[in-house]
C-alpha cells in the first residue's frame, strides 16, 4: 500500500497537462506494486475539459417540475420494508438495554431511509469520488459529454460537489446533498440525448485525500447520502492506503452499488493495464469487496481513459443499465441495514443457549428452601410429632425419667448440650448467593447488555427478599409448635393407663399378702404385675412404630408448605423479572434475525475482512435460535 500522506503529492506530480506532457519527473512509479513493472508512457490524462456547453440550474428551480420518469416499483416494499420495520422495533425495544452509541448507526439508517423515501424515487444519485490527480473531474466531463467540472493542474481543483442531472425533479435530492444552486448543471450537448441516462444525478466530489479538511468532510457527508459511488483510481495510487482503509474496506458491504474505475490507462500498455487491473481486483478482494463477475452481484471494475475516451462508452452503458433498473436506493439502503446489523451483532448475539432451564429453577428453589430452613423445619416438626406421641403413649416411669433428664440438661452449662442457633446474617447470605447464582445461570450466553439487564433485574428482586421470606415464615407459623393429635392416641393412653394400674394392683396385692390382709398366693399378683410391667413398654413400642409414618408425612408436609411458599416468593421477586428480561431478549433476537434477513434457527457464516457484510454474499457469522 502507498502511504496515504504521500498520495496528494504523487497525484500532483503525475497528472499530465492539456498538451499531453507527463508532469512526473521520475522514470517509474514508486508504489511498490505491479504498476512499477510497467514502463513509463506519455499521453495526457489530466482533467482537461471536453467540448460542449452547459446551463446552470437556478436555485431550487426544478423543485416543482414534473417527474416524468417511471416510478420505482414497490418502493421500500417486500423484504426491505420488513427489515426496516424490524430495525425500528429493534431500536425501540433496546433503548433502555443497549448503549445509545451502538444504536446511533441504526437510528441514522432509519432516518436516512425515511428521508430518501420522501424524495424522488425516480432518480439515482451517483457520486464520482477519487484522490487528487486521479482524473475524476475529467471523467465527469467525459461521462457527461460536456465540460461541466473545472479541471487543471492546480490542486485541489474541485472544492465543492457539482451536480449534473439528466432529468427534472431532482431538486429535493440535491437539497439533501447540500449542493448549491449555482453548482447544479443540466447537459445541453450530448448528454440529454441519452435516454438510458434519464433519472441519473451525477455528483463530482472533492478529492477524498485533499489537504483541505473541509473537502474531506464534504466527501464523507455526501458518500453517506448517495445511492451509488464511482471510485476513480489511477495507476499510481490505486493501492493508496487512505482509499482502501478509510473507504473501500469499511464500505465493502456496499459492493452492489459500487463502481471502481481504473482511469488513465492511456499511460500504460495493454499488458501493463491488465496487470494493474488484476492487482486492483486482488486488493478489492482483500478488502472484502465482492466483485460482480460471472453474473454474481458485486462491484463493477473496469479500465477507462477519460482523456482519450477509451472505455467511457462501456462505463456509460453500464451506468445507464444500473440507473434504469431503479433499484439503487433500495440496494444502498439494504447495504446500510446490513452494516448497521453487523455493528449491532455483539449486542444481540452470543455463543451458547441463554435462559433458565428446569434444573436451574429447581436449584434456586432448593437454595431458598435451605435459606428459610424448610428441611430443618420439617425435621423438627417430625421430631416434635414423634416426641409428643411417645410422651402421650409412654409409661409413666419412662416419662418421669425423661423429665428428669430434660431438667438436668436445662440447668447444665455444658456448651455441647446447647442447640446451635443459625445466625440471621447466614440466612441472608444464602439468599443473596441463591440470587447471584440464578442470575449468572440466566445471563450465561447472553450478549453483554442483556446479561447486565438480567443481573440488574435479579438484583432488584433480591432487595427485601430475605425480609419477605422471614415474614412468610412467620405467617405460616411453626409447624412444630402444636402438632396434631391422631384419633388413636386416647386409646393408646388408656391402654398405657391400664398397664400402669395392673402394675399398681399387682404390687398392692403382694403387699397385702405380706401384711396378711390377703390370702397368700404369690403367682397371681406376680403375673398381674408382670403383665403391667411388660405390657407398658409393648404399648409404647407399638405406638412408636405406628407414629413413624404419620410423623414423617407431617414433617414432609411442613417442609413442602414452607418450600412452596419460599419458591413462590422467589419466583415473584426474582424468576419472573428475569424471565421477562429473557423474553424481551428473545423478542429482540427475533427482530435482529429479521433485520439480517435470516430466520430463527438458521446459521449464517462468512463475513468480510473489515467486519462488514456484503449484499448477495454471506453475512457475518451468527446463530439465531
Amino acid at each position: 500500500m502507498v502511504d496515504p500522506g504521500a498520495g496528494t503529492g504523487a497525484g500532483a506530480e503525475t497528472e499530465t497537462g492539456a498538451g499531453g506532457r507527463a508532469a512526473a519527473g521520475t522514470g517509474a512509479w514508486d508504489d511498490g506494486l505491479i504498476a512499477r513493472r510497467a514502463g513509463e508512457r506519455g499521453g495526457g490524462s489530466g482533467d482537461r475539459a471536453g467540448s460542449g456547453a452547459w446551463a446552470p440550474g437556478a436555485d431550487g428551480a426544478d423543485a416543482h417540475e414534473p417527474d416524468t420518469l417511471p416510478p420505482l416499483g414497490g418502493s421500500y416494499g417486500g423484504p426491505l420494508r420488513t427489515r426496516l420495520d424490524a430495525l425500528h422495533e429493534l431500536v425501540g425495544l433496546s433503548r433502555t438495554r443497549v448503549d445509545s452509541e451502538a444504536l446511533a448507526e441504526a437510528g441514522r439508517v432509519l432516518d436516512e431511509a425515511a428521508a430518501r423515501q420522501r424524495l424522488s424515487s425516480r432518480h439515482t444519485v451517483i457520486a464520482i469520488a477519487g484522490a487528487t490527480g486521479s482524473g475524476k473531474s475529467t471523467l465527469f466531463n467525459a461521462f457527461a459529454g460536456v465540460p461541466v467540472s473545472e479541471t487543471g493542474l492546480r490542486r485541489p481543483t474541485t472544492s465543492a460537489p457539482i451536480a449534473l442531472s439528466w432529468s427534472e425533479g431532482a431538486a429535493g435530492l440535491l437539497d439533501r446533498l447540500a449542493v448549491p444552486g449555482r453548482l447544479r448543471r443540466r447537459p445541453l450537448a450530448g448528454g440529454a440525448a441519452h435516454t438510458e441516462l434519464q433519472g441519473l444525478v451525477l455528483i463530482d466530489l472533492p478529492d477524498h485525500d485533499s489537504a483541505v479538511t473541509a473537502h474531506r468532510d464534504q466527501v464523507d457527508r455526501v458518500l453517506g447520502l448517495v445511492d451509488a459511488v464511482i471510485w476513480v483510481v489511477d495507476p499510481e495510487k490505486y493501492a493508496d492506503a487512505a482509499l482502501h482503509e478509510r473507504y473501500l474496506r469499511p464500505l465493502a458491504g456496499h459492493a452492489e452499488v459500487t463502481f471502481v474505475v481504473l482511469n488513465q490507462i492511456d499511460r500504460l500498455g495493454t499488458e501493463a493495464a491488465d496487470l494493474v487491473l488484476d492487482d486492483l481486483r486482488r486488493l478489492l478482494d482483500e478488502d472484502g469487496v465482492a466483485l460482480g463477475e460471472h453474473g454474481e452481484p458485486g462491484a463493477t471494475v473496469l479500465a477507462v481513459s477519460a482523456l482519450t475516451g477509451d472505455g467511457v462508452p462501456e462505463l456509460r452503458e453500464m451506468v445507464g443499465r444500473f440507473v434504469q433498473e431503479r433499484t439503487a436506493p433500495e440496494r444502498r439502503l439494504a447495504a446500510d441495514v446490513d452494516a448497521a446489523a453487523a455493528r449491532l451483532r455483539p449486542a444481540y448475539l452470543a455463543d451458547g443457549r441463554p435462559g433458565l432451564d428446569e434444573r436451574a429453577r429447581d436449584a434456586f428453589t432448593d437454595r431458598l428452601a435451605v435459606a428459610v430452613g424448610a428441611q430443618a423445619a420439617g425435621e423438627a416438626a417430625e421430631r416434635v410429632w414423634r416426641r409428643g406421641a411417645i410422651r402421650a403413649c409412654g409409661t409413666p416411669w419412662l416419662r418421669l425419667y425423661r423429665w428428669y433428664e430434660r431438667m438436668r440438661a436445662h440447668g447444665s452449662t455444658d456448651p455441647h448440650l446447647a442447640s446451635p442457633v443459625e445466625d440471621e446474617l447466614t440466612a441472608r447470605q444464602r439468599v443473596e448467593q441463591a440470587v447471584r447464582i440464578v442470575a449468572d445461570e440466566a445471563s450465561r450466553g447472553l450478549p453483554a447488555p442483556w446479561a447486565q439487564a438480567v443481573r440488574e433485574a435479579a438484583e432488584r428482586g433480591a432487595e427485601g427478599l430475605p425480609e419477605a421470606l422471614d415474614e412468610l415464615t412467620v405467617s405460616i407459623g411453626d409447624p412444630a409448635a402444636r402438632p396434631p393429635r391422631p384419633a388413636w392416641w386416647p386409646a393408646a393412653v388408656l391402654a398405657q393407663a391400664v398397664m400402669t394400674l395392673l402394675q399398681i394392683f399387682g404390687a398392692l396385692w403382694l403387699v397385702g399378702q405380706i401384711v396378711g390382709v390377703v390370702e397368700p398366693g404369690l403367682l397371681p399378683p406376680v403375673l398381674v404385675m408382670l403383665g403391667g410391667i411388660i405390657g407398658g413398654p409393648l404399648v409404647e413400642w407399638a405406638c412408636e412404630g405406628a407414629v413413624k409414618g404419620p410423623a414423617r408425612r407431617y414433617g414432609q408436609e411442613a417442609e413442602r408448605r414452607l418450600r412452596e411458599a419460599a419458591a413462590a416468593c422467589g419466583r415473584a421477586r426474582v424468576l419472573d423479572p428475569v424471565a421477562a428480561e429473557l423474553m424481551r431478549y428473545r423478542e429482540v433476537r427475533e427482530q435482529y434475525a429479521t433485520v439480517t434477513g435470516t430466520r430463527p434457527g438458521t446459521r449464517i457464516v462468512g463475513g468480510t475482512r473489515a467486519g462488514t457484510t456484503r449484499l448477495g454474499a454471506t453475512r457475518a457469522e451468527v446463530r439465531v435460535r
